[in-house]
């Protein structure tokens, strides 16, 4: 009998099961909260009160189809305006908003691969936008894009990420608001270090090295994910070999986060195999640790879930509300593109993350996950998520206050059942 006890104790170790504390969990509003588009290519989404109404709105980047507005009844249910911002097919692949004119109203900028139709649209009273593009330096191959005040003049500056798969050569663009007409811009370019050539897919803006100005991350396809330091000015400097680079990968998405809160910003990066393409590099998501001299260790192995699934964006958000900053990660199975389970990860609080999907997560929320906004839809001071998707129906999770586990441990998703 001792003999069964010591050997069930065993097995249950070594199964290595999520025993989070209780908390909320996800809840999927699709169904009820968001319009049905299960073919849409809806690749990015930002939150902001375009209306003014006093609660978060919707925009939608879309690949092959017009850019979509969804406004909140102020309960967490989106209304698709089809045609505010415009009706023309694009191949957008990003979205952020700011007050670029400062008249008070949120603006949109939308970056686009394909056609090259990058987007400015001015925000107007009742919700509706001004496409003002012309504002624009520049249109390209864009495949990334962050806004914040890189040059300290108190206006939102636009970067946006090139890459040169369809031919040429990427050079990535920085765009600095006009102080003299605001919501126009101006093209400074030439401060950015980046090499010819880069493929960028994801940019963030984040003051890294805590002298009061935005510095830079780049998420690059290839060659290799870049660290620009800011002078205070706008004019960026390379300090990519503070990153250490344990593997090649191919990276699709970075975010920003204080996973083990030390006071220390540190690095997400979410990673692909390849382009929906044949197994090619390690599509391990990977967690880069500032350290005190500034660098940033790759402590992947010692905090993360492994996995084999290739992830073309995921999202940072404190789903348990423990003051612990969690990850929500889109999976996609590849080779094959194949639609997955939307995974979380949730942090111990000291920056170790355990995979909690089984318990997090709901069944429902499977498809070729995308880019992710964060904010609260539905007024109960708890963020929620909507999750974009390439082909399948983009998704709405509102959180909830259910316990995210049961009474038992449950066994992290892929890992076998005890006695199985």
């Amino acid at each position: 009998m001792r003999l069964c006890v010591v050997l069930a104790a065993a097995l249950f170790a070594g199964t290595a099961f999520a025993q989070p504390r209780p908390g909320p969990v996800f809840a999927d509003a699709t169904a009820t909260h968001i319009p049905a588009a299960p073919d849409l290519h809806a690749l990015d989404a930002v939150f902001g009160d375009f209306d003014r109404d006093g609660d978060l709105d919707a925009a939608l980047a879309v690949e092959y189809g017009a850019n979509r507005l969804y406004l909140n009844d102020g309960k967490g249910k989106l209304r698709w305006v089809e045609g505010a911002l415009g009706r023309t097919v694009h191949d957008s692949e990003h979205v952020r908003t700011a007050d670029f004119d400062g008249d008070g109203l949120l603006d949109l900028v939308f970056v686009a691969e394909d056609g090259a139709n990058h987007q400015l649209f001015l925000g107007r009273a009742g919700g509706r936008f001004e496409e003002v593009s012309d504002r624009l330096p520049a249109n390209s191959e864009g495949n990334a894009l962050a806004v914040g005040d890189v040059n300290g003049d108190k206006l939102p500056d636009i970067v946006v990420g090139n890459s040169a798969e369809n031919g040429g050569v990427a050079r990535n663009f920085l765009w600095l608001n006009d102080p003299a007409r605001r919501g126009f811009f101006l093209d400074a370019s030439a401060n950015l270090p980046t090499p010819a050539g880069d493929e960028a897919q994801s940019i963030a803006l984040a003051d890294f090295d805590k002298d009061g100005d935005l510095d830079m991350v780049i998420a690059n396809q290839s060659p290799t994910n870049r660290l620009l330091l800011n002078d205070g000015k706008g004019r960026f400097s390379d300090a990519t070999a503070r990153l250490e680079r344990s593997v090649p990968t191919q990276t699709r998405e970075v975010q920003i986060l204080d996973a083990n809160r030390d006071g220390r910003l540190d690095i997400l990066f979410f990673n692909i195999t390849s382009n929906a393409g044949a197994y090619d590099r390690d599509p391990q998501a990977r967690l880069l640790i500032q350290q005190a001299d500034g660098r940033f260790r790759d402590e992947t192995k010692v905090r993360q879930p492994q996995h084999s699934f290739s992830a073309w964006g995921g999202q940072v958000i404190d789903f348990d509300q423990d003051g612990a900053t969690d990850i929500v990660i889109g999976a996609v199975q590849v080779p094959g593109f194949v639609p997955m389970q939307l995974r979380a990860w949730r942090n111990d609080g000291q920056g170790r993350f355990t995979d909690v999907t089984l318990a997090a997560m709901p069944n429902s929320v499977i498809g070729r996950n995308w880019s992710m906004a964060v904010g609260d839809l539905d007024g109960d001071k708890r963020d929620d998520l909507l999750v974009g998707a390439w082909g399948t129906q983009a998704r709405l999770l509102l959180t909830d206050r259910a316990p995210v586990l049961a009474a038992q441990a449950r066994p992290k998703l892929g890992q076998p059942e005890p006695g199985r």
